[in-house]
């Protein structure tokens, strides 16, 4: 049985107003375990910002409301990584106030502020010397940050299901179309990942989960509740097979909040099997 990291902020808006409350039984499991902000988490450093962001970016961001927000967001992400490198956990799933994935260099938007699984894996390069990483996005929308991040990285394969298509050695797009049923979305996902982080063999899976793409939230796609925890269990065997199960789930899109009461428990408890 794996040990699963739950990485929670308190600052994160209406829609998970239900959380830590939706948790309670999965708090009770024996390898669960549960990291608040301002308690274990502490905010992402500035010298860690600077490796990944432009010190112009990052004095922008300080003018905005988020910029606490957007600290302890990627802190999690950041001490999620950190403690599976020490065995602590085998994976993690992050709560976030502002996303990761519109997040680049030298610009943010859309909701996202600093990009926390790009600052994960600089924390990972540089203290621990790990070297070869996957993202797999499913949020709705393209991650346009975290292409640009990492767009000339053959380190690190970013395979995004949005609205584009391209497949440039390690920076991957498929294109998603609306009303596509949960048996094609799934079906393209292994057809499309899982053989790539078969030969890639990262050494841990970043998933950027966005539930946006649920039918009925801002970035439809048709997508049932469902869906999102099938595509959990893909990833988590892609991770079992090249990575000893090492994997972060980091929340970005998604604004409705019986979609995330709903899914958000069934993921975590898939990563906990």
């Amino acid at each position: 049985m794996k040990r699963t990291g739950i990485f929670f902020l308190y600052l994160i808006g209406e829609r998970l107003n239900d959380f830590p409350e939706e948790l309670a039984g999965i708090l009770d499991r024996t390898n669960i375990s549960f990291y608040e902000a301002f308690y274990e988490l502490t905010p992402t450093p500035e010298e860690l910002l600077l490796k990944v962001h432009s010190p112009q970016m990052v004095d922008r961001v300080k003018q905005t409301l988020y910029y606490e927000t957007a600290l302890y967001s990627t802190g999690g992400t950041v001490q999620a990584a950190e403690r599976i490198w020490r065995n602590e956990i085998g994976n993690a799933f992050v709560f976030t106030g502002t996303g990761d994935h519109h997040a680049g260099r030298d610009y943010f938007g859309g909701g996202c502020h600093f990009n926390g699984a790009a600052l994960a894996i600089a924390k990972l390069r540089g203290e621990f010397g790990a070297r070869r990483f996957a993202i797999l996005d499913t949020d709705s929308h393209h991650g346009d940050g975290t292409r640009d991040i990492f767009k000339d990285d053959e380190d690190v394969l970013h395979v995004c299901l949005c609205s584009q298509n391209l497949d440039d050695s390690t920076n991957v797009d498929i294109a998603i179309p609306y009303s596509i049923t949960d048996e094609q979305y799934l079906g393209i996902l292994e057809a499309e990942f899982t053989p790539r982080i078969a030969d890639f063999k990262p050494e841990i899976i970043f998933w950027e989960f966005g539930y946006d793409a649920t039918s009925g939230d801002y970035g439809s796609k048709g997508l049932s509740l469902d869906c999102h925890t099938e595509i959990a269990r893909i990833v988590s065997r892609a991770a079992d097979s090249v990575c000893q199960g090492r994997m972060i789930a980091i929340l970005c899109g998604g604004s409705r909040r019986d979609i995330a009461r709903y899914c958000i428990p069934r993921i975590i408890n898939c990563l906990a099997e």
